[in-house]
């Protein structure tokens, strides 16, 4: 606290030499004259004194003979005296401080955490349909109707956290780590489901553990076929059908079909050559447009441009709508080249593997292959005949009507129905 007093008011470092320097000393401390830091220097005595008690020095230098100077000055006072004459810098830092005011009171930045399932994209348009965007004003945003939002509209986020600090606006989710059920599921709580088969295809393997089987096994069957019904009948004692009762259908069904696939890739190709020849240059803009600084123009027939740029950040979370950068530009020239047959022989063995990839990715089973390579002197075709095998089905509502003026005893409707399964 005494530092910034002394500052508010102005002190000075003198520097004392002459016959009786302590006796000077001694008369300050008589005369309430205040003196800190003391250094004896051997030829000459250094301290630090207020700008009201220097001026109260004259009396008794002369007193003692002693002579003094002032080697450094410093406080508010010394500082106020050196803006006076410098007055652009002063009216661009005022300009400074009220352009970091105004800034202050908009949002320039959104940063998003703990989401996984949800991606940055999608959480950004959200908000975007929401008016929330950067370069919006603070106090339009309601931070508690937004959390409460954001749980409303997605059910896989359990708890949101919503905070400004700063220019910064930071949205902390958690998500659900159980899985969430398909629409479906629940629609077949309370009707019928029906499996259907999602490709053309043969059944090369059904084990049904729930509704009535409608394929067996080696039976060709197309696109939107229903394999399994949801819709397990119940009979009349004359076998004609009483009513349906209806079930989620569950089975283990696989497919089998032909599948051809080629690839064809050329032995030549064109590759980028890079001379060497470059410029750097700067830029600077906003959120929408960027203006490149540079020396002259860019005089290269084919070049990348490369480069980063980044957000003015005065303090940890405070951003500004202003972004810099610096780019270069590469000259480059287009080769043609010839793959040699190892390279090739490396290419079709990758697309190979990549389309077992695929395929495994989709739990799709390669039964049988044949794989043959097609070479001439301008490319290389693969062609691959393969048997696949996979659970190509797809749960739908079942399409099977209930039968109308059918009643009976729940008892034995249940009795009936498990028979028919």
């Amino acid at each position: 606290m005494l530092h910034w007093i002394q500052y508010i008011r102005g002190y000075v470092t003198i520097k004392v030499w002459g016959y009786s320097t302590e006796r000077f000393l001694n008369l300050c401390g008589n005369h309430d004259i205040l003196v800190w830091d003391i250094v004896d220097h051997g030829g000459y005595t250094t301290m630090n004194i207020s700008v009201k008690g220097f001026f109260a020095l004259r009396p008794l230098l002369k007193k003692t003979g002693t002579k003094a100077s002032v080697l450094k000055r410093y406080g508010l006072p010394f500082f106020m005296s050196k803006m006076q004459r410098r007055k652009i810098f002063v009216a661009g830092f005022a300009g400074c401080m009220i352009f970091w005011m105004l800034m202050s009171q908009f949002i320039w930045n959104i940063r998003i955490e703990g989401n996984y399932t949800l991606t940055q994209d999608v959480l950004l348009d959200y908000l975007e349909d929401k008016g929330i965007r950067v370069s919006m004003q603070k106090k339009r945003l309601d931070i508690a109707k937004l959390e409460s939002s954001l749980r409303e509209d997605y059910d896989v986020i359990t708890w949101t956290s919503v905070q400004l600090k700063g220019t910064t606006l930071l949205i902390s989710i958690k998500e659900n780590e159980m899985p969430s059920y398909d629409r479906n599921d629940q629609a077949a709580k309370t009707e019928g489901m029906d499996l259907t088969a999602s490709r053309a295809g043969t059944v090369s393997y059904i084990i049904t553990r729930s509704g009535v089987p409608q394929a067996a096994l080696g039976d060709a069957v197309e696109k939107g076929d229903i394999l399994v019904s949801g819709a397990v009948p119940v009979y009349n004692e004359d076998t004609t059908i009483r009513r349906y009762q209806f079930v989620r259908s569950d089975a283990d069904i696989r497919l089998q079909y032909p599948e051809s696939i080629s690839v064809k890739r050329d032995i030549l190709y064109e590759e980028k050559v890079y001379s060497g020849r470059q410029k750097k240059m700067f830029m600077l803009g906003t959120k929408d447009k960027e203006w490149d600084l540079r020396w002259g123009s860019i005089n290269y027939e084919n070049y990348d441009i490369s480069g980063e740029k980044k957000q003015v950040r005065l303090l940890d979370n405070l951003y500004l709508p202003i972004y810099y950068g610096e780019k270069t530009v590469q000259e480059y020239d287009m080769v043609k080249r010839r793959h040699t047959e190892e390279e090739m022989n490396e290419i079709m063995r990758e697309e190979w593997n990549k389309i077992i990839s695929t395929l495994e990715e989709k739990g799709v089973q390669i039964i049988e292959k044949n794989v043959t390579i097609k070479k001439n002197s301008t490319n290389w075709v693969l062609n691959a005949q393969m048997q696949l095998e996979e659970s190509a089905v797809s749960l739908v509502p079942t399409a099977t009507q209930p039968v109308e003026n059918g009643d009976g005893a729940d008892g034995e409707g249940t009795e009936q129905a498990g028979a028919a399964q």
